[in-house]
């Protein structure tokens, strides 16, 4: 359990103060909560290593995938003709758990490679935008369908139909509800 979660199991509250003991049944609530958050991100863990490990990232890292793939998702979520192409650094590191440094570096690279662009954002001139290049778009869809091959693999394997349903959409409302939270 972690000092946050203890401290709201009892002890001290975040002031210092003493905090009421809860009952069995708030107790109960927190060690769930907790086993249930350790069960998700170590199951997370095991599959990203596993997932890294797949022989399918000949043309890309699995880094420099997550940022195509980023981009593909963006461009399928906002089909707006009227709105600006591609994403801004700071709209790609919202996705891509990496530092802003990393990120940048990262996509120099991919520019570098010929799989991005950079491309002046229409709405602000000092910022730029990053947008596949054709070439980019064929890595992401070859390396993205030998990925999900392997995803699939992994996941129907261990879950039934029913159970990766129930999955995704358990994950889905815990990251909405999580990103409407102060902090999120």
């Amino acid at each position: 359990m972690t000092g946050e979660a203890q401290d709201r199991a009892g002890g001290q509250d975040r002031a210092g103060g003493p905090r009421a003991v809860p009952g069995p049944a708030a107790r109960e609530d927190v060690r769930l909560a907790n086993e249930a958050w350790e069960s998700l991100f170590r199951a997370q863990s095991v599959l990203a290593r596993r997932f890294s490990a797949d022989d399918v990232w000949q043309e890309v890292s699995p880094t420099e995938y997550d940022v195509l793939h980023t981009l593909v998702a963006h461009e399928e979520r906002h089909r707006d003709p009227g709105g600006p192409e591609g994403l801004s650094m700071v709209e790609i590191n919202r996705e891509v758990l990496l530092t802003q440094g990393g990120i940048s570096r990262l996509v120099a690279r991919l520019v570098a490679g010929g799989l991005l662009q950079r491309r002046e954002d229409p709405r602000d001139r000092r910022a730029t935008r990053v947008v596949l290049t054709p070439a980019g778009r064929a890595v992401q869809r070859t390396v993205g369908r030998r990925h999900a091959r392997a995803v699939s693999a992994a996941m129907t394997a261990a879950l039934t139909g029913e159970q990766l349903r129930q999955l995704r959409d358990l994950t889905r409302q815990l990251t909405e509800r999580a990103a409407r939270a102060p902090g999120g």
